[in-house]
């Protein structure tokens, strides 16, 4: 059974009372709307279904003119009777119209836009690689323009995850450097070096720096590291204490995770007596803390006044420094009974407060700037951390999360958690709606608190549009958020396997300026598919026009100007090369000083159709007054009268060449979509686009002056060539003088291509077993929809038989091949799409193909991880634990039986 936040989890038998009365509460709760499509997707379909309805209606159009012109001239006008013997002439006329509005449908829809998008998208992924951005999915590429909130991890991510101690409180005393080791007692300094080098992960260690002269090389935990750097800089040696208790002498260990935040380690005494080294938290550690060494190493009583005192004059000072704060304790049992050490709640209690040390992780120097930026560009960052809400305030301050002056809000998990459940314990959406807008840092929080935090600003419906969501993390719980959230970062460095595969995009430097250069690219993808688009639907609509006009003027012309291997040479420009060139555009910084264009913003905009429409004119006026005056210009002949099949003319060739060259010189317009006046910014940044247009003029010579027949070419002189050229610079002319002309009032200008808002979409259509909403199946008709619907239930069912087939035979003999989560997800007999109860996994957030997957088995358990050593990558106590039944057991022969 699901909790409202999705990641708390019980298990439930199979097919128990409980669990069939949970699913009949399931059937009967409304269906919630799967994953949409990516932004860009969306309003690709969009513009793909209206150019399809323009083209068919255009196509129509055509179709029934010369249908009725037709009849009217031949039976009306001329008033022939309908013979039968004449049916199959007339029948070829029909034919040939139907064949004409076909050739206006083709030639209206842009069908090198799929090649634009994916040259676009893989171009992007590649250069992203050199910026430290892997992307595993390719979509997270260009949501990313669109993203307006980032919830970015602290350490690593925003600092340098470089920890050194810089200050301490032993003995009633508050160092503000390192303390000189002879300043501290014989016995204090003993406790410090044992708390520290046992009670930490022997993976944990410093080596010498691999450059001379450079810094010490932290190997393992980076908190552990600072700790037994504090060690080092004490003169001690934390490596002979290793030695001498090697860890198979640990006698209990209580790991960090994050609901404890803290660690503990139990050795047995010679004696029989235990002794417990503790470090965590310094609020958590000292709230248990019942006595605290005095300046002489003496216990003394630490009451609640003296805690709240020490909070205040030493924590607090420490961290408004931006010092993570770590408290080292120890306590010893006598040697008569041996404690219960499950009830944790009583070891971890009644402890002697050694130290408490601030620990310092100073800010990337880079990163106030790309904030910054973020702020510019309209994204909101958030830090949403583990660390006390002081230090967390600091670091926000000093990375300019935080402005002076501002309204925000800091808040830790336990108050988020207080204002946003209600007395069920259930998390209300109106509640959180009115503390995400201002939250700006979330201290003390959980992976939970991430995943919370991230779903609520997803489903909010407070803005005029839905926020698109970036989230990093990096430990094996932060899978959940990862998942849940428009764009998952994962840490190539600190992040666990776990953490990796839930993301989509992984930081191979944890740099916070990595994901600032993603979105630079995401919002590069969709400029440059915007100027594809610009260019070629300025083409589309030039063959369109001039098509229609060759057909129903009155000086049709006997032979068409542009023959096929010639609109042939024309495609390949506008498609192929068009895309390359205009797909692989660099980005620049100015990306980043607009807002993001939102779920609703039309991917052809106003002033994209202002140019469009605007240089059609000119195209459309240039050749139409070549062709029919054209050779009176040149003094050439007609090749308006050419019979058919007759040798290439002059007049033709000036008029395919000229076509050519409009378009060239039209793809150096095509590079500013905004109305900016230089075309030629920047131009050098991209070797591809003058490779391509250079290419093609040379390409263009060679095909008009040596094409020949083949090509329906015919030479040109070197004056002819120069009036070619000139009209073609005249693209670049005209681009300046519809830049001068105000967009806004062009009134009647529409837009192309909106995003759609989840309002457009009725809730009852929406597929039940997709995992992904396609709006162009919107579009089709409800039996089109539910005959897709059957066809996938069919597959889906083979798939079922399939697994169970597969699982007799191979799966049951292997049972260790289930013990990685890897393997686990991995293996294709789990990855189901059947809408059935299923046993809980831990990543229950989305109605995700894999986790779907798990349902027939149990799972391998992300809670029997062992490498507890990262930040966060430990299992929360108080989530479910899903383990893979035994071969033997009952559960196993229930599988086997069904």
């Amino acid at each position: 059974a699901k909790t409202q936040d999705g990641v708390a989890l019980e298990i439930q038998p199979l097919k128990s009372q409980e669990g069939v009365e949970n699913e009949e509460k399931e059937k009967k709760k409304v269906k919630v709307p799967k994953k949409e499509k990516s932004v860009l997707q969306g309003k690709l379909t969009r513009l793909a279904v209206q150019i399809g309805k323009a083209g068919l209606i255009m196509s129509a159009i055509t179709v029934i003119i010369l249908v009725l012109y037709f009849v009217i001239d031949t039976f009306g006008v001329q008033g022939r009777p309908w013979l039968a013997e004449c049916t199959p002439i007339y029948i070829q006329y029909f034919v040939k119209f139907f064949i004409i509005g076909v050739t206006v449908l083709v030639v209206a829809v842009p069908e090198g836009l799929p090649l634009a998008v994916t040259i676009s998208l893989a171009y992007s992924v590649k250069k992203m690689m050199k910026d430290n951005n892997l992307v595993r999915h390719l979509d997270a590429c260009e949501t990313m323009g669109n993203a307006t909130a980032i919830c970015s991890d602290k350490t690593g991510t925003l600092t340098m995850n470089r920890m050194t101690v810089v200050q301490a409180y032993v003995g009633d005393t508050h160092y503000r450097q390192i303390p000189d080791p002879e300043a501290i007692l014989p016995k204090i300094l003993d406790l410090i070096v044992n708390g520290v080098a046992i009670n930490s992960a022997y993976t944990s260690k410093i080596l010498p720096p691999e450059k001379e002269g450079g810094l010490p090389r932290q190997v393992g935990n980076k908190t552990e590291c600072a700790l037994l750097g504090f060690v080092l800089d004490l003169k001690q040696d934390y490596q002979a204490v290793r030695n001498e208790v090697p860890e198979e002498k640990l006698y209990k260990v209580y790991t960090f995770n994050s609901v404890r935040k803290s660690m503990s380690t139990v050795l047995k005494n010679g004696n029989g007596g235990f002794r417990m080294y503790s470090k965590g938290a310094s609020e958590i550690i000292l709230r248990k803390c019942t006595r605290i060494l005095d300046k002489n190493g003496d216990p003394r009583v630490f009451k609640v006044k003296d805690r709240d005192e020490m909070v205040k004059k030493v924590i607090e000072p420490m961290a408004c420094h931006g010092l993570r704060t770590i408290c080292l304790a120890f306590r010893d049992f006598p040697a008569d009974a041996e404690p219960d050490w499950d009830s944790e709640n009583e070891i971890l209690s009644d402890l002697t407060c050694i130290a408490v040390v601030g620990i310092e992780d100073p800010v990337r120097p880079e990163v106030p700037d790309a904030i910054l930026k973020c702020q510019r560009a309209g994204i909101t960052v958030r830090m949403v951390t583990g660390d006390n809400i002081n230090t967390a305030r600091a670091i926000a301050t000093k990375c300019g999360i935080l402005l002076p002056g501002e309204d925000f809000l800091c808040l830790e998990g336990k108050e988020f958690h207080r204002l946003i459940r209600n007395e069920k314990g259930e998390v209300e959406q109106e509640q959180l709606d009115k503390i995400w807008p201002k939250l700006r840092v979330l201290a003390r929080s959980s992976p939970t608190d991430k995943h919370t935090l991230v779903k609520g600003i997803i489903d909010s419906t407070v803005g005029d549009q839905r926020q698109v969501v970036a989230v990093t993390g990096d430990g094996t719980n932060d899978g959940p958020a990862l998942k849940k959230a428009d764009v998952g970062f994962a840490m190539g460095i600190a992040g666990t396997d776990v953490a990796k595969e839930a993301s989509d995009i992984i930081l191979t430097d944890d740099n916070f300026t990595s994901i600032v250069k993603a979105v630079m690219w995401g919002r590069n993808v969709y400029d440059s598919i915007s100027k594809f688009l610009q260019f070629q639907l300025t083409v589309n609509v030039v063959a369109v026009i001039f098509r229609w006009c060759d057909e129903f003027s009155p000086l049709s012309l006997q032979d068409s100007p542009l023959k096929a291997v010639q609109m042939l040479w024309v495609n390949l420009i506008m498609d192929t090369f068009a895309s390359l060139a205009l797909a692989t555009e660099p980005p620049s910084e100015s990306l980043l000083l607009r807002k993001p264009y939102g779920r609703n913003k039309p991917l052809i905009s106003r002033t994209m159709m202002k140019n469009i429409l605007g240089h059609a004119v000119y195209q459309l006026t240039i050749i139409f007054t070549l062709l029919f005056a054209g050779e009176k210009f040149f003094d050439i002949d007609s090749g308006r009268n050419a019979p058919l099949h007759s040798p290439p003319t002059e007049h033709y060739t000036i008029v395919f060449n000229t076509f050519v060259m409009m378009q060239l010189f039209n793809e150096i317009n095509a590079r500013k979509i905004h109305g900016e006046r230089n075309v030629f910014e920047s131009i050098y940044r991209n070797p591809i686009f003058c490779t391509v247009v250079l290419g093609t003029f040379a390409a263009q010579i060679i095909i008009v002056e040596f094409g020949g027949k083949p090509f329906s070419c015919s030479g040109l002189t070197l004056s002819q060539w120069f009036w070619c050229i000139f009209i073609g610079v005249g693209e670049l002319l005209w681009g300046q003088l519809i830049c001068t002309v105000p967009t806004s009032h062009l009134k009647f200008l529409k837009e192309a291509g909106h995003g759609i808002t989840k309002e457009e979409i009725p809730e009852e259509e929406l597929p039940e077993d997709v995992d992904e909403i396609d709006h162009a199946e919107m579009e089709l008709r409800r039996g089109q929809i539910l005959w897709f619907r059957g066809l996938n239930r069919i597959q889906t069912q083979i798939k079922v038989v399939n697994a169970f087939r597969s699982s007799l035979y191979e799966g049951l003999e292997k049972p260790e091949s289930r013990s990685s989560i890897h393997n686990f997800m991995t293996h294709p007999e789990f990855i189901l799409e059947e809408d059935e109860p299923r046993t809980p996994f831990l990543d229950g957030a989305e109605d995700d193909p894999e986790t779907d997957g798990l349902k027939k088995r149990g799972g391998g358990s992300l809670g029997g991880s062992t490498s507890l050593n990262r930040n966060n990558n430990a299992v929360d106590s108080d989530q479910a634990e899903v383990t893979v039944p035994e071969p033997e057991s009952p559960l196993h022969s229930l599988e086997t039986s069904v």
